[in-house]
């Protein structure tokens, strides 16, 4: 099968371990090509990895997971911090990286890239960079729930969590010129499945799947005494496959998800919207196609398994 896409991966791989179900699903489909993959920062202090060298841990894993699926795919670290402001990028050897994929002249592919946690390393190159905005189309995982679309979250209002971990990039990103597909957070807690699902139709399959399940089986045991996790888990990343890989075969697009186009608005320091008439056209998906994203990864992970022996 001939990749139809080039995406790059941007993930915070030391946080929490959705990333990593999308990791391993984007590198088991053949439809995209993936130049490079990204690891990205949390929070500083996160209880996920309260380290001061976040990226370096992130590409750490990363490259641990690309090794276990026998993918030779680069891996590259971000910047450690986010941006002081959303008019001052942060260079690191990630944000080069993308500046000169977006800038390749030797290939037809349009590119993605699929954003899972904060915004840094596109938004320093875009400020490097501003001709790359008119090349590329990014996919972000984050930002808080849009006034009447969709749930509103239940609890008290908060900073949405990929948001808060570099507001000034997000900020830079939505005042750029790129290409914007939203999955704000009352869309992407829609991507739930249940700890019984994760037994039989991921444990089974493999090292691979062995090691996907015990990542979820680790951390809620880490939180088991202060909040008991449930049945269920979002994999809240998983959407950057089904909107960059699982398109339909013909007019290409992921045709089974649905959205709103609607001006990009502005982001506040409070992290809220600022309506902005005049704002490009983005993509808000407000509902998306969990039948078809989990049941491609069960099956892509079952055939990954069978042909590894």
């Amino acid at each position: 099968m001939k990749p139809r896409f080039r995406v790059i991966i941007d993930n915070d791989f030391s946080g929490d371990p959705d990333d990593l179900y999308a990791l391993v699903h984007h590198l088991l489909s053949p439809s995209v090509e993936i130049p490079f993959i990204v690891g990205s920062h949390l929070r500083p202090g996160d209880h996920f990895d309260p380290s001061t060298s976040q990226a370096d841990n992130a590409a750490r894993v990363a490259t641990e997971w690309a090794g276990l699926l026998g993918s030779d795919v680069p891996v590259i670290a971000g910047s450690n911090t986010g941006l002081a402001d959303p008019r001052t990028p942060v260079p690191s050897a990630a944000s080069e990286a993308i500046i000169r994929e977006a800038l390749r002249d030797d290939t037809e592919l349009p590119l993605f890239i699929a954003v899972g946690g904060g915004m840094t390393e596109l938004a320093s190159a875009v400020l490097t960079e501003p001709r790359i905005a008119q090349r590329l189309t990014a996919v972000w995982i984050g930002g808080e729930e849009h006034p009447g679309l969709g749930l509103p979250f239940p609890a008290a209002p908060q900073t949405e969590y990929n948001l808060a971990i570099d507001l000034p990039a997000a900020q830079a990103v939505f005042d750029s010129d790129v290409t914007l597909w939203q999955v704000p957070r009352d869309t992407y807690r829609q991507a739930l499945i249940s700890r019984a699902e994760i037994e039989v139709r991921v444990r089974s399959h493999g090292v691979v799947g062995r090691r996907l399940a015990d990542a979820i089986d680790e951390l809620a045991r880490s939180v088991e005494e202060h909040f008991p996790m449930g049945e269920t888990y979002c994999m809240g990343d998983q959407p950057l496959v089904l909107l960059t890989a699982l398109h339909s075969a013909f007019e290409s697009d992921p045709s089974s998800s649905t959205y709103v186009t609607r001006p990009t608005p502005a982001i506040d320091e409070r992290g809220r919207y600022v309506h902005r008439p005049d704002g490009r056209p983005m993509r808000v998906y407000t509902a998306i196609d969990n039948r078809l994203m989990f049941e491609d990864f069960y099956a892509k992970l079952a055939l990954f398994a069978a042909r590894s022996g």
